[in-house]
């Protein structure tokens, strides 16, 4: 995986004013970053975790998918309960500027879809350095070189469409077809506003096909829903016959209760976005913290992922499910956080133009 960059080294200042405007801030310095260093999980480690008795979670993770893990990780370690906080994304991303901001340290452990939130975070010195040793079997293009954040999970942004609502004759074979006539008003999709997967996604179809796709796709009367979550389950509800995105794992949980979705994996590919984890700097359960990161990271938990939640893995010894097919079956496509870091703006406003808000 050597051939892309996973991982933005910095923000440009423009962005930073932006952002640090959004949470009521001031542009200023980097803070100073707090080194802890690689670590084990000890028998050391568990018990001051267990004496803190909470790791706080903020998460874009679908809810289901991360509740099931935190149930593992409680049972595992009995004593520490993890408390889930589910948003997308941006809202997750928003939520941390603001309560740093403030002053307020809530969240322990963070996760999320969208590639730059971490770059910021790490520019701003809000996260540990934290590498435990469960990393050590990762690649290492999925790491954070300095140690602050790494690949938590890699989620497919696909279109999918309801086998009960679409003819076998038409089902598309790529972004190109979703223009035909045909989908206009059956067509649903999430928001880059709120969604970090399906701000990475238009990013890299806008390279790939250019905003005069989206313009025209702009005039199908799609129904707008925020979570690259939510489309897949608009068409388990038959509300709409086709996603233009949404998450690959999401459709695949509903397939696997018996909703008959089908993937449609491009012919122009497939964009894949990263979604990173790391510990905040200023983590009030700092061990639990460290013991839950630990966990993330395991064989266990990332296999159960993809076993119950179809998730995909960096993890060398993950095994996907029989009949999935493998991430080098699919034409993947690619996205540059330090270009998509430079477009945030333009993309808000040009899809504002062309879907309204």
């Amino acid at each position: 995986m050597s051939n892309r960059t996973l991982f933005a080294p910095r923000l440009s200042f423009a962005l930073l004013g932006l952002v640090l405007a959004a949470c009521g801030q001031e542009a200023a310095a980097p803070a100073a970053q707090v080194e802890v260093g690689p670590y084990s999980v000890t028998p050391e480690l568990i018990a001051a975790a267990t004496a803190e008795g909470t790791v706080s979670y903020y998460t874009s993770l679908d809810l289901v998918v991360a509740e099931r893990m935190a149930s593992v990780f409680e049972a595992k370690y009995p004593g520490i309960d993890v408390r889930v906080e589910r948003a997308g994304s941006e809202r997750v991303f928003q939520r941390i500027g603001q309560e740093s901001a403030a002053g307020i340290h809530n969240a322990d452990v963070t996760d999320t879809s969208d590639a730059v939130h971490f770059a910021y975070f790490k520019h701003h010195g809000l996260l540990a350095h934290a590498v435990p040793d469960e990393l050590s079997v990762y690649p290492a293009d999925v790491k954070d070189p300095d140690g602050f954040y790494a690949a938590f999970r890699a989620d497919l942004s696909v279109i999918a469409y309801n086998e009960t609502l679409v003819a076998p004759e038409d089902v598309p074979t790529g972004f190109a077809d979703l223009l035909d006539p045909k989908w206009r008003g059956r067509m649903v999709k999430g928001h880059p506003g709120y969604s970090g997967t399906i701000m990475t996604a238009t990013h890299t179809l806008s390279e790939v096909m250019g905003w005069e796709y989206f313009a025209a796709l702009g005039q199908q009367d799609i129904m707008q829903v925020q979570s690259s979550n939510d489309p897949p389950k608009k068409l388990a509800l038959g509300e709409r016959a086709l996603q233009v995105d949404g998450n690959e794992y999401v459709v695949v949980q509903q397939q696997l209760a018996g909703v008959p979705l089908k993937i449609v994996y491009a012919v122009e590919g497939t964009p894949l976005v990263v979604g990173n984890a790391a510990i905040l700097r200023d983590a009030p359960h700092p061990n639990a913290a460290r013991l839950f990161y630990a966990f993330m990271f395991t064989l266990e938990a990332q296999q159960q992922n993809s076993d119950i939640g179809a998730i995909r893995s960096f993890h060398p010894e993950v095994v996907d499910k029989s009949g999935r097919p493998g991430l080098n079956e699919i034409k993947l496509l690619y996205s540059n956080p330090d270009d998509l870091e430079t477009h945030l703006q333009d993309i808000r406003q040009r899809y504002e133009e062309y879907f309204g808000t």
